[in-house]
């Protein structure tokens, strides 16, 4: 009969044959944390990521910005807000800051700005028309429903408020935005692939 192990005795078992972690492996551990707590700390502005990156050795530095860099390209979103935009410029001048190729990085960026504006001023309108034809169509299903029951058509109803209406209103927002995101995470690996 097989022997039953513990949960700790497997764990160790499989330590085993994983083998230790190398020193680079353990620096990046410790390291890449540290520059993700970097990059929060700025894009609060609570520091400068020049200064904080100078704290470490070259060594270092190459872990710290790793996370930094993790942190800054997760934090770039379509720009709903003001305060949404304040973090994205926040987070592209802290990846130009971390990134050798100026220039790649501001060809990427002029590609994301293009996005954006895309999204504030054509989507913007998308959104607004799609909403009125989405109030239309669902104040319509509202009427045949209650027509079917044999009760008198909902009159004045804001259809908006309704628990349905706002759940499918959501749905549609977000394949509204699906092609948006789409372009913004090529926009991101194209950030990534550049020193």
């Amino acid at each position: 009969m097989a022997e039953l192990k513990s949960a700790f005795e497997i764990a160790m078992d499989r330590a085993k044959k994983m083998g230790a972690a190398s020193p680079e492996e353990i620096k990046k551990r410790d390291l890449v944390p540290q520059g993700e707590r970097v990059a929060a700390k700025y894009l609060r502005g609570e520091c400068s990521l020049t200064a904080e990156l100078s704290k470490y050795d070259d060594e270092a530095r190459v872990y710290v910005a790793e996370g930094a860099r993790g942190i800054f390209l997760r934090n770039i979103d379509l720009p709903r807000s003001d305060v949404a935009k304040g973090i994205n410029r926040m987070a592209m001048e802290g990846i130009k800051g971390l990134k050798a190729d100026k220039g790649g990085v501001e060809n990427v960026y002029t590609k994301m700005r293009r996005l954006f504006k895309h999204y504030e001023q054509e989507g913007e309108q998308q959104r607004r028309e799609a909403h009125e034809a989405f109030k239309k169509e669902f104040q319509a299903m509202l009427e045949q429903q209650a027509q079917q029951q044999g009760l008198p058509a909902p009159v004045d109803i804001d259809v908006e408020v309704q628990p349905q209406f706002q759940e499918q209103w959501r749905r549609v927002l977000v394949q509204l935005d699906e092609q948006y995101y789409r372009l913004l995470e090529e926009y991101k690996r194209e950030l990534e692939g550049i020193t």
